[in-house]
């Protein structure tokens, strides 16, 4: 890990309580401002905060991307939700962090105090706006993790790493080509741990993608898909809003992929 933090703009943040230390940032304490935010800077690879701490502050991603994760006591990780520009995270029922918060890329976010938050609605209506979208976007995953195969799980993944496909308003295909690529943040083993899969199936699953032409892979973190409505019918996702649909493009041509 890296506990490296480029700036942090004065405001109060909560102090490390591990031998793992979160950020740097976090063994920085301000004095008391009346001010109710601040800009925080993390390196790639950098612990913000462990599930057990407590929970002083709440967090919107500007830039980058953030990934939420619970461990169990053998050391097996579900890797929850990741989270990128405009997401709020570090919300808690209780007055402890209920999981952990690692970013997976260089990463700026706006930190508020948590009493700033409960205090006041204008500002609490302002995250929640976009905490309806991520409510969401869990509701999907959970059908994922509890309904889908391990190559719609594959695909509904890279879909979602391609923005306005694949959901609500999709565009459908472009004219000429209609391919897509996707720079991955996570490794193998992340994929494998946010889709709850094994790192084997998640290299087979796109080992049988290349194969059959939907996607080449030319670096680890980089994947070229040449056909997004292609790999949108591999998502096992019934989309019925607008004439491109991929269950729509199936039913009607009457195929189905080899995959």
């Amino acid at each position: 890990m890296k506990p490296v933090l480029d700036e942090v703009r004065e405001f109060p943040l909560e102090p490390a309580r591990s031998s793992r230390a979160p950020a740097a940032a976090f063994e920085m304490r301000a004095p008391r401002s009346p001010a109710v935010e601040r800009e925080v800077h993390f390196a790639p690879r950098t612990l913000i905060f462990l599930e057990g701490q407590e929970a002083e502050s709440v967090f919107q991603v500007v830039t980058g991307v953030v990934m939420l994760y619970k461990l169990l006591p053998d050391g097996r990780r579900q890797i929850v939700e990741v989270l990128g520009d405009g997401d709020v995270f570090g919300f808690s029922p209780a007055p402890v962090r209920n999981c952990t918060a690692e970013t997976l890329a260089a990463t700026r976010c706006t930190a508020f105090d948590r009493t700033a938050v409960d205090r006041s609605p204008l500002l609490f209506n302002r995250l929640s706006g976009h905490l309806c979208g991520q409510l969401a976007a869990l509701h999907e995953h959970t059908v994922l993790l509890g309904r889908k195969t391990a190559m719609e799980r594959i695909a509904s993944f890279l879909m979602r790493c391609i923005p306005g496909r694949g959901g609500y308003g999709c565009p459908g295909p472009r004219l000429g080509d209609d391919d897509a690529s996707v720079r991955l943040t996570m490794t193998r083993q992340e994929i494998a741990d946010y889709l709850g899969l094994t790192i084997e199936t998640v290299s087979r699953s796109l080992t049988k993608l290349r194969s059959a032409s939907v996607v080449s892979i030319n670096n680890l973190d980089e994947i070229c898909i040449h056909d997004v409505c292609r790999l949108c019918r591999l998502t096992g996702t019934h989309l019925t809003q607008g004439r491109w649909c991929s269950s729509r493009l199936q039913v009607n041509k009457g195929k189905t992929c080899p995959l």
